[in-house]
C-alpha cells in the first residue's frame, strides 16, 4: 500500500477539504481516466484495492498511472479508552481529493476495455467519479 517513506511530523489536524482542484485536472498521461466528482478523503487501501480491479480487468495489458498519493495521516484512539490523554497514535493513510481531480490513467486498452476497468476501480472508491477520455 501507498505511504510516505518518512515525514515531518508524526500528526496532522484534520481539516477541511474546500473548492475545486487547482491541478492534476487533465489527463497528462493516458487516453482515459477517472475523475472525482465530490469532495473526500480516498484512503490507501480504496486506492490500492482499485487499482488491483484496474490492473485485473486489463490483464496486465496497457499501463496504468496514480494520480493520487495517500500523504495525510489519519490517528484513532483505542476502543474503549476514556476521553482525555492526547490524540491517538496515526493508524491510516489518506489523500485529500477535491472535485475535479484526475484519480487514475490508463493508456494501451480499446475504449470498451478501458470503461469497464475504470468502472470497476470506481466502484472500490468512496467518492462519485467520472470516466473521461481525451478527445481526439
Amino acid at each position: 500500500m501507498l505511504s510516505p517513506s518518512r515525514t515531518k511530523f508524526r500528526k496532522q489536524f484534520k481539516g477541511r477539504i474546500k473548492g475545486a482542484a487547482k491541478g492534476g485536472t487533465a489527463l497528462n498521461f493516458g487516453e482515459y481516466g477517472l475523475k472525482a466528482l465530490e469532495p473526500e478523503r480516498v484512503t490507501a487501501r480504496e486506492i490500492e484495492a482499485a487499482r488491483r480491479a484496474i490492473t485485473r480487468q486489463m490483464k496486465r495489458a496497457g499501463r496504468v498511472w496514480i494520480r493520487v498519493f495517500p500523504d495525510v495521516p489519519v490517528s484513532k484512539k483505542p476502543a474503549e479508552v476514556r476521553m482525555g490523554s492526547g490524540k491517538g497514535a496515526p493508524e491510516y493513510w489518506v489523500a485529500k481529493i477535491k472535485p475535479g481531480r484526475i484519480l487514475f490513467e490508463i493508456d494501451g486498452v480499446d475504449h470498451e476495455t478501458a470503461k469497464e476497468a475504470l468502472r470497476l476501480g470506481a466502484s472500490k472508491l468512496s467518492i462519485h467519479t467520472k470516466f473521461i477520455s481525451r478527445v481526439v
